[in-house]
C-alpha cells in the first residue's frame, strides 16, 4: 500500500511499518486531525469526497514526484472520505529517508500538494451551516 483512500479509519502504524527500514535513519509520520474549531467557528463534523479514479492517480503522481525530487526511500499516504468526528484522522503522510531533514522536507511537501493537486474535497458542518473548503470558488457554496 503505498497510497490508501478509504472511508475506514486510517492504521497510522500500518503507515509507519510500511516506510520503516534498517537503511533509513528517519521516519516522519505526519497527522491531520480534525479539530473543533475554524477560525471563530465551532466545527460539528467534516466530510470528506473524492474524485475517484482521479484521485488515486494524482497521489501515485506525487509520490512519484517526491521521490524524484527529494532523496527519501518510501512513502505511504492513506486519506480518509465520509464522515469524521471531532479527533479523527483524516490524512496519514509516512516518509522514510536516511537523515530526517529529507524525510522532513518531503512530509510537507506532499501534505501541501495533496491540497492543492488531489481531488478531495472537504465539507465543514459547524453550528449555523456548512461550507466546502477546497473546492474551486465556483463550486464552493455555504448554507449559512
Amino acid at each position: 500500500m503505498s497510497i490508501l483512500i478509504t472511508n475506514n479509519p486510517l492504521n497510522t502504524q500500518q503507515f509507519s511499518d510500511q516506510v520503516s527500514s534498517e537503511e533509513n535513519g528517519a521516519v516522519v509520520v505526519f497527522l491531520g486531525v480534525t479539530r473543533n474549531q475554524t477560525g471563530d467557528r465551532e466545527v460539528l463534523y467534516l466530510e470528506y469526497e473524492a474524485y475517484r479514479p482521479m484521485a488515486d492517480n494524482k497521489m501515485n503522481e506525487l509520490i512519484a514526484q517526491t521521490k524524484k525530487q527529494f532523496p527519501v526511500s518510501k512513502i505511504s499516504v492513506g486519506h480518509r472520505l465520509g464522515r469524521l468526528e471531532i479527533g479523527e484522522i483524516s490524512l496519514v503522510v509516512a516518509v522514510s529517508a536516511p537523515h530526517r531533514q529529507s524525510a522532513f522536507d518531503a512530509a510537507q511537501f506532499i501534505v501541501d500538494e495533496i491540497k492543492q493537486i488531489v481531488p478531495i474535497w472537504k465539507r465543514e458542518f459547524f453550528v449555523g451551516g456548512d461550507i466546502w473548503v477546497g473546492y474551486p470558488e465556483d463550486f464552493a457554496q455555504s448554507t449559512e
